[in-house]
């Protein structure tokens, strides 16, 4: 289960800056509902334009989404433009006391609606990391087609951020949380930038009975999946399996929620690296 510290807890429990600004000089927007996670940042600045004198948000996402653009709202008070800019995910990050891995990609979407924000505000094309900005450029080549991110993109987030596997590139962008056909291509990326060698892929067992699989699939969900869920309220139910078909239900927190299909494809990314290939997921009512 992921650890929380005080400082994000404080942030989500009482967040600052919550609503938005009608007056705003500049106004960001990153993510989406489809994707789970999205955010919406305004800026007020002083009369003479040098400083950020206000900031407010409105965000759809989970406890670290919040704290994040909570903390984020603090931290550009009183700052210039340009000082802003300098601001990091992992300073977000180091501001609520840290965040855990799974969820770096929350302090990742406040410095993009940092970024397009002030872009916006200057006249400039906002930098586009996904499908839903409509009038962004988008800078590269598209490696994430479930999320629409490029490799530019994501060569930025693996070299600030010193990543190494593909699994914290997806922890800190989403990228390879969808389909997962761009793993290989995100492991390019990564020897690209940090001088590494591709990551070999975990080793699943050659060759596997019903029964096994059947096992190795209710493991990986309760040691791997399910713990991840209950951090954020949420859980999963195995339904069924029959063959490489594994049906789930999601409870609490998870039932209804809008990121659900990432969650889908993140268990089937998870169940494929650990048990068979072969297996599909699908969410059903249980």
């Amino acid at each position: 289960m992921w650890d929380y510290t005080d400082k994000v807890k404080e942030h989500f429990l009482n967040p600052r800056n919550v609503g938005a600004i009608d007056d705003a000089d500049a106004v960001g927007e990153v993510g989406s509902l489809a994707c789970g996670d999205a955010l919406k940042l305004y800026l007020k600045l002083d009369p003479n334009k040098e400083r950020i004198v206000d900031a407010k948000f409105q965000t759809f996402g989970c406890a670290s989404a919040i704290a994040s653009s909570s903390a984020l709202t603090e931290m550009v008070k009183g700052k210039t433009l340009e000082e802003a800019l300098h601001i990091s995910n992992q300073e977000i990050a180091e501001f609520l006391g840290g965040l855990p891995e799974e969820k770096m990609h929350c302090s990742v979407m406040g410095q993009e609606a940092l970024e397009a924000a002030i872009a916006k505000y200057r006249g400039e094309e906002a930098p586009a990391h996904d499908h839903d900005h409509e009038h962004a450029v988008m800078e590269g080549e598209v490696v994430c087609k479930c999320f629409g991110l490029t490799d530019v993109f994501l060569k930025k987030v693996i070299a600030a951020n010193k990543l190494t596997t593909a699994e914290q590139v997806t922890h800190f962008t989403k990228a390879g949380g969808g389909c997962g056909g761009c793993i290989p291509r995100i492991k390019e990326l990564i020897a690209e930038v940090m001088g590494a060698e591709p990551q070999v892929a975990p080793k699943r067992p050659e060759k596997l009975t019903n029964l096994r699989k059947m096992q190795l699939i209710q493991e990986t969900l309760e040691k791997e999946i399910r713990p991840l869920l209950w951090a954020d309220g949420g859980d999963l139910e195995l339904i069924d399996i029959d063959g490489g078909k594994v049906q789930v239900a999601f409870r609490k927190a998870c039932a209804g929620c809008a990121s659900s299909g990432f969650t889908v494809r993140t268990v089937e990314q998870k169940l494929r690296e650990l048990v068979s290939a072969d297996i599909t997921v699908e969410e059903v009512e249980g």
